[in-house]
């Protein structure tokens, strides 16, 4: 139960919604310049069905206006480099899928050199600081990370949940050592390398053991002395990816010093601006007034 202080925000990673409406919408969906709005209309989709089922008051939404480069291309420029980067048709939609979200009264918020993630956290961080629960609103089970006390991650499209205890659960370890987990055993994904020949299970073990990737290095010596599948050949296989083990656990720890500062009245849900939504209609070829419509309801009850 939450106490009567605590309060919910949604922390929504936009760019996850925004590439499912790109595939999930037929591309042949064209707004008044002939281009593609298959992605706004989907996210629009989205963001209608998210406020209507949560009846958020507290929203943040973050979008990524980097996909190649961040701050962690310059600890490893390989960094995502194995993800092919969005066609043109879908690139153009992502600033109109945030004026979109603005015009329906969301908080938003973006940089060149942090990515969403990084966004989430910071937000998340000082929120909490203010007597925030956190829901992380995102199909990316690394965000898991984040959770502390009563917060969940939502994977709203799949209507999954994950609190502290799941997480536990999922990936054997806490939220706090995902990081040191994906350290371990890396991240395809995002094309983290993580200890040529440790998996997720043999991650999980060592954690469960030790605590965290600086306590295994500190340890290194009772590593093979272990009851796991393989700990004979875990030390040489630490020791001589040491530091690669230390960069991928870098790579993957959200930071909490976007520049940004958010409080309660940041992430309010404001009155969303019908003459703005007419506008994207228009720019959309006259689709989603029906959508827009339940934006602009639903904005006037988070307000009451």
């Amino acid at each position: 139960m939450l106490s009567s202080e605590q309060k919910s925000v949604y922390l929504i990673d936009a760019s996850i919604y925004i590439f499912r409406a790109w595939f999930s919408v037929p591309d042949t969906m064209r707004g008044e310049n002939g281009r593609p709005v298959n992605a706004v209309y989907g996210f629009c989709r989205f963001l209608t069905e998210f406020a209507e089922r949560s009846r958020a008051k507290y929203v943040g939404i973050a979008f990524d206006e980097n996909l190649t480069q961040s701050f962690r291309n310059e600890l490893y420029p390989a960094y995502k480099t194995n993800r092919e980067l969005p066609p043109a048709e879908l690139k153009q939609q992502f600033e109109l899928c945030r004026r979109l979200a603005e015009s329906a009264g969301f908080y938003c918020v973006g940089s060149d050199r942090y990515e969403a993630d990084d966004l989430i956290a910071t937000m998340a961080g000082q929120l909490r600081d203010h007597a925030f629960r956190n829901v992380i609103v995102s199909g990316d089970k690394d965000l898991a990370q984040v959770l502390r006390g009563q917060d969940f991650w939502w994977d709203f499209a799949r209507d999954r949940q994950l609190d502290s205890s799941k997480v536990i659960d999922k990936f054997g370890v806490p939220p706090e050592a995902i990081q040191d987990y994906l350290g371990l055993c890396g991240d395809a994904v995002d094309n983290i390398p993580g200890v040529p020949g440790i998996g997720p299970k043999t991650a999980s073990a060592l954690l469960a053991e030790f605590g965290s990737l600086e306590a295994i290095y500190e340890s290194l010596s009772q590593v093979g002395r272990l009851s796991i599948r393989g700990a004979k050949s875990l030390p040489a296989k630490l020791a001589d990816h040491r530091d690669q083990a230390r960069l991928s656990k870098q790579l993957a720890t959200v930071a909490y010093d976007a520049p940004i500062q958010v409080c309660e009245a940041t992430v309010s849900r404001r009155a969303a601006e019908r003459a703005r939504l007419q506008e994207m209609g228009q720019i959309m070829g006259g689709r989603g007034e029906g959508l827009f419509e339940r934006l602009i309801a639903s904005s006037l009850r988070s307000l009451s």
